[in-house]
């Protein structure tokens, strides 16, 4: 489980590449590889992976077809930065809100809108998860906890502060970027229960 508070970005500093599979090394700064261990979980844009090598703070990552194709870690090159958040442990304070580093695919930047103290992006959404898009929800943005803005009908708005900007690659995102979505799996439920429910009442 994670909570969508990035902790740091950690740099791509080697891909192996393989037939359908990955192998990607990063660089985590310290102090937040302390007492990473071999099998650990360790969301990048919000992706779970698990830990398979560590060396001092490279530690290495295997990442299957499956997350290839649905998330934004297909398209890393060396010198690319990631959002890395470690997996909540009992007791943590839950900042942001429960996600599961589970990405339902990714989702396009439209625009890009930036004040001295205020950066508005819009995203592009595909269209089968539009409806669980809802104002003042949350969602998982390359694994950050944010507040949906406003809606239209074809995706959403997130307003940034300095401090996401800082601690995060959302700052350093273009119009046309690839970026992770995962969606709030209670407003999940609740959409997909209501569904039902309706459909039901119709064919009775």
């Amino acid at each position: 489980m994670f909570t969508g508070i990035v902790a740091t970005t950690a740099k791509v500093i080697e891909i192996i590449k393989k037939e359908k599979f990955q192998t990607h090394v990063i660089e985590i700064p310290t102090p937040y590889e302390q007492d990473l261990e071999v099998g650990a979980s360790v969301a990048h844009n919000g992706c779970c992976l698990t830990v398979t090598k560590i060396n001092n703070n490279q530690v290495q990552f295997d990442l299957i077809e499956e997350t290839l194709r649905l998330t934004n870690l297909g398209l890393l090159s060396v010198g690319d930065s990631v959002n890395i958040e470690r997996a909540a442990r009992f007791g943590d304070e839950i900042g942001g809100h429960s996600m599961s580093g589970h990405i339902v695919g990714v989702m396009a930047v439209r625009a890009i809108n930036k004040t001295e103290e205020n950066c508005q992006i819009w995203f592009d959404v595909p269209s089968e998860w539009c409806k669980y898009i809802l104002h003042k929800g949350y969602v998982g943005v390359d694994g950050i906890s944010l507040t949906i803005g406003d809606v239209d009908e074809n995706g959403f708005n997130v307003n940034l502060i300095p401090e996401t900007l800082e601690r995060t690659n959302l700052g350093q995102r273009n119009i046309g970027d690839k970026i992770n979505l995962e969606i709030d799996p209670q407003t999940q439920a609740i959409v997909d229960t209501v569904e039902r429910v309706l459909a039901n009442q119709n064919r009775a």
